[in-house]
C-alpha cells in the first residue's frame, strides 16, 4: 500500500451522492455510480463510498448500491461504510465486492465489533472515521448521531488504534468550505501511530501537497 495517496470520497444520503456542509447541510450532486467511476478514471488511488445516514436510520449497509458499484469493472481499490453495526454486515460489505470496510458509529461504543472485524478480517482492512474539530487546543470528537462532542485523548486513540489499519480525520468544521481544512488537527496528531487520512475542506493543490508533507 502506497504511503502516502489520494483518496476520492463519495458521501451518499438517501441514496444519492451529497455535498455535505459541516455535518448539517447536504446538496444532491447525482449518482453514486457516475462518481465512481469519475473517480477511477481520474486515477485515484482508493475510492470511499460512504453512506453518511445508515447508521443513524439503524438500517444497515447499502448493499444494493454496494453490488451496483461492484459491477462497474472498476480498477481502483474500494472502500465501503456506512450502517455497519456487526461482524455480519462487515462480512457481506466484503461479500459484495469492498475491498475494506470505513466505521465511522462503532468507534464510540462497539470497540469488541471492531475486534472481530479486525480478528476475521485483518486490520488492514479497517478504516476508522474521527470527525474532529479543534477547541482551546484541545482536539474534540463529534458523534454525529447525537452531535455530542468529548475531548479526543491518547488512550481513545490508542484503544482504537490496536485495531484499525488507518485514522479518516474529518475536519467537520470546515466540511464542505474551499481550502479550509485545520491543518492544525494533523499537527496536534504528529505522535499518532496510526497512519492519517485528511478530509473535509480540501480543496486546492497546494493544500494537498502541504498536507502530503506532513511526516
Amino acid at each position: 500500500m502506497l504511503k502516502k495517496r489520494l483518496i476520492g470520497v463519495v458521501l451518499i444520503k438517501d441514496g444519492l451522492a451529497v455535498q455535505s456542509f459541516r455535518y448539517g447541510k447536504y446538496l444532491p450532486i447525482g449518482k453514486a455510480e457516475c462518481m465512481v467511476e469519475n473517480l477511477d478514471r481520474w486515477g485515484a488511488d482508493e475510492i470511499l463510498v460512504l453512506c453518511i445516514d445508515r447508521s443513524i436510520k439503524n438500517i444497515g449497509p447499502d448493499l444494493r448500491l454496494l453490488k451496483k458499484i461492484s459491477s462497474l469493472g472498476i480498477e481502483t481499490p474500494l472502500i465501503f461504510g456506512g450502517g455497519i453495526k456487526d461482524l455480519a454486515d462487515g462480512l457481506k460489505v466484503i461479500q459484495n465486492g469492498a475491498d475494506r470496510i470505513c466505521v465511522d458509529a462503532l468507534m464510540h461504543n462497539d470497540i469488541d465489533v471492531i475486534k472481530e472485524l479486525a480478528d476475521y478480517l485483518g486490520i488492514q482492512a479497517l478504516i476508522g472515521v474521527f470527525p474532529l474539530r479543534m477547541s482551546n487546543k484541545n482536539i474534540e470528537w463529534l458523534d454525529y448521531r447525537s452531535k455530542h462532542s468529548t475531548e479526543l485523548t491518547k488512550e481513545i486513540l490508542d484503544t482504537r488504534g490496536q485495531f484499525i489499519s488507518e485514522f479518516l480525520i474529518a475536519d467537520w468544521t470546515h466540511d464542505g468550505g474551499k481550502n479550509s481544512f485545520d491543518i492544525e488537527i494533523i499537527n496536534k496528531l504528529s505522535d499518532c501511530q496510526i497512519p492519517l487520512i485528511a478530509f473535509g475542506g480540501i480543496s486546492e493543490s497546494k493544500q494537498i501537497n502541504s498536507l502530503l508533507c506532513i511526516n
